[in-house]
């Protein structure tokens, strides 16, 4: 993860993966929600940003981010 990277994290925790999971779920709308497009393209350049917000944040709040 990108996040855990930029805030030193100590460890990867359960908070983490799911704000991960919760980020690239945000990024599909329910108006794109498909039974064949349930998550982006990992390809989307959106997905990177919002994942890596995501797991930095959720680092800061469990206490495992250094920086």
């Amino acid at each position: 993860f990108r996040g855990a990277l930029d805030v030193r994290a100590s460890d990867i925790n359960d908070a983490m993966m799911i704000a991960a999971a919760r980020a690239i779920a945000g990024l599909v709308s329910s108006e794109e929600l498909a039974a064949d497009y349930v998550i982006p393209s990992p390809f989307d350049p959106r997905v990177a940003k919002a994942v890596a917000e995501a797991v930095a944040k959720a680092a800061r709040e469990t206490g495992v981010a250094r920086i």
